[in-house]
């Protein structure tokens, strides 16, 4: 599927319709053996776009700490969009990672870290060779706090990349409004198709 706009995020009044629900039905995490729909329980999670998702996924189901994962679509205005409505750039959402996790075994700094560490947060409206609003770099959190967390991070990381030679970071930050569910197919892809597709690709520079 090819974008329409592939750098101008589209606004509610001419984004998709969209629909009331779901088209599918999520099953069991693939890795962790529980339901997908169990991470809107837990009370500390944050949703992390950065490209492709299924490689993000991977990255911090990977990571220590981690309850649960899931793919799906935010930032947008469309109502339960599907991957190839996403696709066509007409729905305003990108492509991200719900991330549920223990705060006790690990910290919000410490995913943020794996975060900006991890993709190339300064592109715009891509990630690499993946073109377009579905692939911008975005951080969706669950609390005012964490909101400032992120935003004190980004600040830390900004001089680092530019004392590196990288420009502004464009991320978005905003306080999680909906979260939509990505198709079965999509969910822990990289555990089902290990020599899948992985775009993520770091700067190189560290937030340390």
């Amino acid at each position: 599927m090819f974008h329409t706009e592939k750098d101008k995020i589209v606004t509610a009044e001419p984004a998709l319709k969209g629909r009331d629900g779901y088209l599918f039905q999520l099953g069991a995490h693939h890795v962790f053996s529980e339901p997908m729909t169990d991470i809107e329980r837990y009370p500390n999670q944050l949703i992390l776009g950065m490209g492709c998702f299924w490689g993000a996924e991977r990255l911090f189901w990977q990571a220590k700490g981690v309850l649960l994962t899931a793919v799906g679509y935010a930032g947008g205005s469309t109502p339960f969009a599907t991957y190839n409505e996403v696709c066509t750039g007409k729905t305003g959402h990108t492509e991200v990672v719900a991330v549920a996790y223990n705060p006790e075994i690990v910290s919000l700094d410490e995913l943020l870290t794996i975060f900006w560490e991890s993709h190339d947060p300064t592109q715009g409206m891509r990630q690499g060779n993946d073109i377009g609003t579905q692939y911008r770099s975005a951080l969706y959190l669950s609390s005012i706090d964490d909101l400032k967390q992120a935003e004190e991070s980004k600040a830390v990381f900004q001089k680092k990349l530019n004392s590196s030679g990288f420009g502004d970071i464009s991320t978005e930050i905003a306080m999680i409004d909906k979260f939509y569910f990505a198709e079965p197919e999509h969910q822990q892809y990289l555990d089902k198709n290990p020599a899948g597709y992985c775009g993520l690709k770091g700067t190189g520079v560290t937030c340390i």
